[in-house]
């Protein structure tokens, strides 16, 4: 291919960048193709096209990996930009990742001082029963014995503590039905439209025993979308960012009683030390889920260059530690390709003829053989269609080298 060729494809995928990102610079329009002001809503960095796989992501820069899951995302965790997404948009179960929404809801109302981390929660029989049961994932809770919030959650968050979710949503609105209403309204909250919600737990609605939801049936299980996790886990993470200083807890010991301790060691092999971690940036969250139609499930979260991303994968095959090498491989797909770049407030980016101004200043995620090149030229502009009228502002310039 020669240079001009290989220059026209680059203009072509930054034109595609452009036109599905601008609105994430607080623009209340982009400019298409024909250079006409259109309404944009979705905010997506990728390649406009897609294997036979259905993978989506940005261009062949570096070694690809593919990645072995019925559905991935990877986002960026402040903007929503998404830089690689496979079947993202389609419902699936999704286990044990359902406790990011549990966490949510849990700090949500500890926030408004509905519940406090150190308030004793006293374990009832039917929380007994699940936390004593050997088919689930557990920390041994005892009936009648009390426990903090706080080791409620970290044993919920460090080794999938079933128990201890239903613990914890029952100390907070008194039925599995009025946890769910809290679920259901902060995942509204994150953006999501289209998930069904039965359980904080993950499990199937038979699994609770006597607390199961009413008329409905036993097999019901939580159903959620990739790109409707990783909108969870990004309000989780910008609203209440110390979260991950629990899931990135290695290990610690929970309190069955006064003369007993359970070692918890953190089942997520990606954070910083682990088996599975990352030399490039630093894994600190989320949440591990496998259940037999889910299949293996993980929402991971990190940062690199100083961004927080979030990835998930869903219905991985294969054993346990696969659902961390399937999320190294979407890491290394999107790290391959991409870099983020901070366009700063009132700047003009152009490509070819087609421009607009930025109303704030963002970092993208771009190609990584993109270039920003500044400029200082005293020009501010107000975009109406294709037509800048310019005052006085520096500006950048988003050229092709």
């Amino acid at each position: 291919m020669n240079r001009h060729s290989w220059n026209k494809r680059l203009q072509s995928l930054i034109l595609v960048l452009l036109s599905l990102n601008l609105s994430l610079l607080g623009l209340s329009s982009i400019v298409s193709a024909d250079g006409e002001a259109t309404e944009e809503s979705t905010v997506v960095a990728q390649d406009s096209s897609s294997d036979s796989n259905g993978h989506q992501s940005g261009q062949n820069v570096g070694t690809s990996q593919d990645v072995d899951a019925k559905a991935a995302i990877a986002m960026d965790a402040k903007t929503g930009q998404i830089l690689y997404q496979k079947n993202a948009q389609k419902r699936y179960p999704v286990a044990s990742t359902i406790k990011i929404l549990t966490l949510a809801v849990i700090e949500k109302d500890i926030q408004a001082h509905k519940l406090s981390w150190d308030q004793k929660v006293t374990i009832s029989h039917p929380v007994a029963v699940m936390a004593n049961d050997w088919r689930f994932s557990n920390v041994p809770l005892n009936e009648g014995e009390s426990y903090t919030i706080k080791s409620l959650v970290d044993s919920m968050m460090l080794v999938s503590a079933d128990g201890s979710a239903e613990a914890l949503a029952l100390a907070d609105a008194g039925s599995v039905a009025k946890f769910n209403a809290k679920m259901q309204q902060v995942a509204k909250e994150a953006g999501v439209t289209d998930a069904k919600i039965y359980n904080m737990i993950g499990l199937s609605n038979g699994d609770l025993g006597t607390l199961r939801l009413k008329n409905v049936s036993k097999n019901a299980e939580n159903q959620i979308s990739a790109v409707d996790l990783a909108k969870i886990a990004s309000w989780l993470l910008n609203h209440y960012p110390d979260v991950v200083n629990i899931t990135k807890t290695a290990q610690e010991d929970f309190p069955v009683s006064d003369s007993q301790t359970y070692h918890m060691q953190n089942i997520n092999l990606m954070i910083k030390g682990a088996a599975l971690d990352r030399a490039d940036g630093e894994i600190d969250g989320l949440k591990t889920g496998t259940t037999d139609s889910a299949g293996n499930c993980f929402v991971s979260t990190g940062t690199f260059s100083n961004r927080r991303l979030v990835t998930v994968v869903l219905n991985v095959p294969g054993d346990f530690n696969n659902q961390f090498q399937q999320t190294n491989n979407l890491y290394n797909r999107v790290l391959g390709r991409f870099a983020p770049q901070t366009i700063k407030k009132g700047a003009l980016i152009r490509v070819g003829q087609k421009k607009a101004r930025a109303a704030k200043t963002t970092t993208l995620w771009l190609p990584k053989d993109t270039k920003l090149e500044k400029k200082t030229i005293k020009i501010k502009g107000t975009l109406k269609g294709s037509k800048l009228t310019p005052n006085d502002m520096p500006q950048v310039s988003l050229k092709l080298k």
